[in-house]
């Protein structure tokens, strides 16, 4: 029987038996264990982790039981080419026409989404009905004002979906925390790094990508682990003193820090150890203790194995650059399926505070969604970073760098055509999704779909506004 409140029920397996909140601020009603274990860590240092006690994430604010209705209102079409052909229907909609042999309250609930601060993003088409105004998280009075950004524009014709302007306030005390954590925990930028740690703009980024975060608490797990997965591709990668030379010892030690080692007492401390040793690696150790405090085993461990694909894609791309190879499209598109945007949509439940059953993200199903919100993600991030990549040294493969090699094509054709795999993507994304709420209306399933769907829109949101770092090219 569904559980009342604003979340789904909690899932019955028993890897999951450590619920939300296992330090005290979980909503199940079984007990958990006090004393979970951390990962390993050295002689306490001047910064980092071990030098300052962890923020336990607080537990999710209440949704009011009564949302308004949701009527089916049609999507204002046309993309910002003005060429698109009418979008197919979300999630939200299929799912809403998902049969059901007795009415559902919970599924109902859940379809109907939030209400809550910036969680109009939620939504794949506009409420005939605004919801009841809800308090604004109130400022930090030591807060600047978050700087202005150009709005940026869109890539012509490229298939998307626009969000709601992140909540200003939201944003400011991410960006506050998260710079924070970054150079005074776990040292990760020095001091002439700091204009490009703010160009980021991963407050905006994560505010943007889970606007059903109940608290900022739950925004920053989000928010350090994906600085701290690019602070891992810019120091053993790319732009910092990154090189495909010795890429597979580097990031093997790196994962240890996500995926502790269990060796002997007598080579345990070697280990810990060396997980203070460079930046990439504190920032991961440190990330992951956070996480693993908000999330439930099996949470924990689905990410592991996505990050474990992720390492797998680097090692891909440094051994083709090694070999100055240029895959065929097929290979590299095989290849931007692991290095890409993939552990940030799949820990979607755990900001969110709920748990998606390890059984239900198994399925093959909700696997090929996870997928292809991955894959067209990345391949927005190939096009949007195009000329950003184009002048940088050395030749740096994306998307329509590769068409035009394989395929003959100008450089405005190969561009023109990975937009037409973008958008290819994210129909069968869409399509996917779609039926899988149809044909397994779990309101755990309904709802972890749409907080993917979001994140998508998200990240596209965060590229197109990120004129620091991002230009289109002069192809129309």
């Amino acid at each position: 029987m569904p559980v009342p409140g604003p979340s789904p029920a909690q899932s019955s397996l028993p890897a999951a038996a450590a619920r939300f909140g296992a330090h005290g601020h979980g909503r199940g009603a079984e007990a958990v264990p006090a004393g979970k274990p951390a990962l390993p860590t050295g002689p306490a240092l001047p910064f980092g982790p071990a030098a300052r006690p962890l923020h336990p994430v607080s537990p999710p604010v209440p949704v009011p039981a009564s949302v308004p209705g949701s009527e089916a209102v049609p999507a204002p079409g046309g993309g910002a080419g003005g060429d698109l052909v009418a979008e197919p229907p979300r999630v939200a909609a299929a799912a809403t026409a998902a049969p059901s042999p007795a009415p559902n309250p919970a599924l109902e609930r859940i379809i109907r989404g939030p209400s809550g601060v910036g969680t109009a993003g939620l939504f794949f088409t506009p409420r005939q009905t605004p919801p009841a105004a809800q308090p604004a998280l109130p400022p930090t009075p030591e807060l600047p004002a978050p700087p202005p950004e150009a709005e940026g524009r869109p890539i012509p014709g490229l298939y998307h979906h626009p969000v709601p302007e992140p909540d200003p306030a939201r944003v400011a005390e991410v960006g506050r925390r998260i710079k924070r954590w970054a150079v005074d925990e776990v040292e990760a930028y020095p001091p002439e790094w700091e204009d490009q740690f703010d160009g980021f703009s991963v407050g905006r980024y994560m505010v943007a990508c889970h606007p059903d975060a109940p608290t900022v608490d739950h925004l920053m797990i989000a928010t350090r682990l994906m600085v701290a997965e690019n602070v891992v591709d810019d120091c053993y990668c790319e732009d910092h003193g990154g090189s495909p030379v010795g890429l597979g010892g580097r990031l093997l030690l790196a994962h240890t820090a996500l995926d502790p080692v269990h060796t002997t007492a007598e080579y345990q401390p070697a280990w810990a150890q060396s997980l203070l040793s460079d930046a990439p690696r504190r920032s991961y150790r440190s990330a992951m203790e956070y996480f693993t405090q908000a999330a439930t085993p099996s949470q924990a461990d689905r990410y592991r194995h996505d990050m474990a694909r992720l390492h797998l894609g680097y090692l891909a791309e440094a051994a083709w650059a090694e070999t100055k190879y240029v895959p065929e499209v097929a290979e590299y598109l095989a290849m931007r399926q692991f290095n890409n945007f993939r552990p940030c949509p799949t820990i979607t439940d755990t900001v969110g505070g709920y748990e998606l059953p390890a059984d239900l993200h198994a399925m093959p199903a909700m696997q090929r969604v996870i997928a292809l919100a991955g894959n067209a993600t990345t391949i927005s991030n190939d096009l949007y970073s195009y000329t950003k990549e184009l002048e940088s040294p050395g030749l740096h493969l994306n998307l329509p760098v590769v068409i035009a090699a394989r395929e003959g094509l100008s450089d405005k054709e190969a561009y023109l055509k990975a937009v037409e795999v973008h958008n290819d993507l994210m129909h069968a994304f869409e399509a996917a999704a779609a039926e899988l709420a149809v044909s397994c209306p779990d309101p755990r399933v309904v709802r972890f779909l749409r907080g993917v769907a979001v994140w998508v829109d998200g990240n596209h949101y965060w590229h197109r506004t990120n004129t620091y770092r991002y230009s289109l090219p002069d192809f129309w």
